[in-house]
């Protein structure tokens, strides 16, 4: 690519993307192109501490002048209600769940990086900023993933400070473990519970900022709608889960941090009631949606066992450290009892090629090997449908070299889950393990203050799209919501605080009151439609569409199926939907179809997305374009960019406005973990 030097004296290593092909034509319209005018200038170690600098501040006493609005109580919600609140601003915080310790962060399971180098293996902050930038497949930017890698180093020091009982060497020292798509170890975790250790940190912190005053909980209440009021993001209205009340709250600013939207699969890893509500809402109010096509399949979960399961089940990344994947090499010997398949007749296929990194790359690539193994006939585990979908991941090696009382004590409770779940005892057969959705790299659209391009809404966590581009290496999540909780979002919301307090609004406000009645207008739709079939079902079915034709692997006509499947599903939603119960009580099946139209919508963007981006990169692999070796190609020249879409209102097209990622700390190259 073409070198040149713009303004603050980079060499920008990357040319404009040009694109070529449009195979979404007819599907969206183009729009005027964007960037973001925050991202600081400078050699890249210094952006981050030049713009804190430079963003000015707001003294303690009009802190207490200004509301904060915050939904989501996971890593990012969590640790912003507690640092913001200690700040001395009034932040209420809510929570669809009955406590903010339920959140969905509870469930990670490996560990969270820092560029600590504790081992002495070589790490640094720019080799984390390298490995998270390739990793992502050249599809982040620069200078926020930066910002993150150097921020890293902050978060254990704060967590171990919370009491967060991390893993330590024999001598006291905290213990690190490998994680895949890296060659040190700079993974910090709590045995198999790392995200519930650190959420209850959080949440600690969060509760003493409750017993102060600055913070005030709602609990068991669900956003419907952002409010936006002259341009600016003023507040959010919300129903009350168990009483059914419809509640208006104001506020100076709001802050997203809703998790992702993975359930828009149907089985998924997240919990039942992780949803894309809260993100989509403010979607449908002009905030634009960004690389909604990156979904993470993360390779390490429990395999579908049939048609009655309603989610699935991760067991941690951190078991590739020891545990080898294999299939066997013979169709016939698939049906045998792993032990008694001789070494000669294992095919120790991610070992095999990708000898440098092994069952260590990353997971979008160990998901893609595997599915093709199986594709081939040779997997492993009950048929399902007309595959047997499980691969291999045996610990026999690990128990020999190491002994297993040492492998009980780092994977005891994830062993003993596993157990729970198949009845199967890895200490003496192999794990069986399949790819499942996980993660999603996209989601609202931010600057580099995380703010959306509606003033006054920040965006935080796996709610926006910042910092991972088309891939997440593991343990990053975890980092990316503490980093944006505890450091990022205090020091980029002041900025726009300093010009507070803003002049107040009231619940009789225009577009307060339309804000309001557009909720309750919806609700009394839902139960009037009074229909044949259950939101379930329709859930389920979109959950098949998009996993089998916008899942691990994507193609145009199969694009093309899905979104003519999905309008199709959509329509009969809106006329035949059934849902019980009334508005004015605890009502899940009113609460899952929220949940459901907003996934409806969002699955035709995503595949939209997907049609519109003829390459492949991370999690997202177009079968028309891959290497002669089956891996993922990109293409720089025509998609080196964000697809920043905006809602193109009802019946209407959306529209794609893009923004240019430009590289000057690091050179786009084709990924290899060989």
């Amino acid at each position: 690519m073409a070198s040149n030097v713009d303004v603050s004296g980079n060499t920008v290593l990357t040319s404009p993307p040009v694109q070529q092909s449009d195979d979404a034509h007819g599907y969206y319209t183009p729009g005027e192109p964007i960037r973001d005018t925050k991202a600081p200038a400078g050699p890249i170690k210094d952006r981050w501490t030049t713009h804190k600098m430079n963003n000015r501040l707001v003294n303690p006493a009009n802190r207490r002048k200004l509301d904060i609005i915050i939904v989501g109580t996971g890593l990012a919600g969590g640790a912003a209600a507690a640092t913001l609140g200690e700040a001395g601003y009034n932040v209420k915080s809510f929570c669809y769940q009955d406590s903010p310790r339920r959140a969905h962060s509870i469930a990670a399971q490996g560990g969270i990086n820092a560029a600590k180098n504790y081992k002495e293996d070589g790490d640094s902050v720019y080799r984390l900023f390298y490995d998270t930038v390739k990793g992502g497949d050249y599809r982040s930017r620069e200078s926020n993933v930066y910002r993150l890698a150097e921020v890293s180093t902050n978060i254990i020091d704060q967590c171990v400070a919370q009491g967060v009982p991390f893993a330590r060497e024999y001598g006291g020292l905290l213990d690190n473990r490998s994680f895949g798509g890296v060659q040190v170890s700079r993974t910090f975790y709590a045995r198999g519970q790392t995200g519930q250790q650190l959420l209850i940190g959080a949440y600690q912190a969060m509760e003493r900022q409750v017993a102060a005053g600055t913070v005030t909980q709602y609990t068991r209440h669900e956003m419907l709608e952002l409010i936006v009021a002259d341009g600016k993001a003023r507040g959010i209205v919300a129903r009350d889960l168990v009483t059914g009340e419809i509640e208006t709250h104001l506020a100076d600013v709001v802050v997203l941090a809703s998790g992702g939207y993975g359930n828009v699969f149907y089985l998924s890893t997240n919990a039942m009631g992780s949803n894309v509500t809260a993100a989509w809402r403010a979607h449908r109010k002009g905030a634009y949606m960004a690389n909604p096509c990156y979904t993470q399949i993360h390779p390490t979960c429990i395999p579908v066992s049939g048609d009655h399961q309603s989610k699935l089940t991760l067991m941690s990344e951190s078991l590739r450290n020891d545990g080898r994947i294999w299939v066997p090499k013979n169709r016939e010997d698939c049906d045998k009892d792993p032990r008694d398949i001789p070494e000669e007749d294992r095919d120790y296929y991610l070992e095999r090629i990708y000898p440098s990194f092994g069952n260590l790359v990353p997971r979008d690539i160990a998901s893609r090997q595997a599915k093709n193994v199986c594709d081939e006939g040779r997997g492993v585990g009950p048929m399902v449908g007309d595959f047997r979908r499980g691969v291999y991941l045996d610990f026999a090696d690990a128990i020999n070299r190491l002994g297993e009382d040492a492998v009980r004590e780092k994977y005891g409770n994830l062993f003993d889950m596993y157990e729970r779940i198949t009845g199967e005892n890895p200490y003496q057969v192999p794990m069986r393990i399949y790819p499942a959705v996980h993660y999603v790299m996209g989601g609202l659209w931010v600057d580099y203050d995380l703010q959306s391009n509606i003033e006054g809404l920040f965006v935080t966590g796996e709610a926006n799209f910042s910092d991972h581009g088309a891939n997440r290496l593991g343990a990053s999540a975890l980092m990316q919501g503490l980093a944006d909780g505890y450091f990022v979002l205090p020091n980029t919301i002041r900025e726009y605080l300093a010009d507070g307090p803003f002049a107040p609004i009231d619940e009789s406000h225009p577009d307060v009151v339309a804000a309001r009645t557009s909720v309750e207008d919806r609700i009394q739709k839902f139960l009037s439609i009074n229909g044949t079939r259950t939101v379930d079902s329709y859930h389920k079915e979109l959950g098949n569409i998009m996993w089998e034709y916008c899942g691990m692997e994507r193609s145009e006509d199969g694009l093309r199926k899905a979104i003519d499947m999905i309008r199709e599903l959509k329509a009969d939603f809106w006329s035949n939907v059934k849902v019980l119960g009334t508005a004015d009580s605890l009502n899940q099946s009113l609460e899952k179809a929220g949940r459901v139209a907003d996934f409806l919508e969002l699955g035709e963007l995503m595949c939209i997305d997907a049609l519109n981006r003829r390459e492949s990169c991370g999690g997202h692999f177009r079968a028309e374009s891959q290497t002669e070796d089956g891996e993922a190609l990109r293409h720089d020249d025509e998609f080196a960019y964000v697809a920043a879409w905006e809602f193109g209102g009802e019946g209407g097209q959306p529209v794609l406005h893009k923004e240019d990622l430009v590289y000057t700390a690091i050179e786009m190259k084709q990924r290899s973990y060989k």
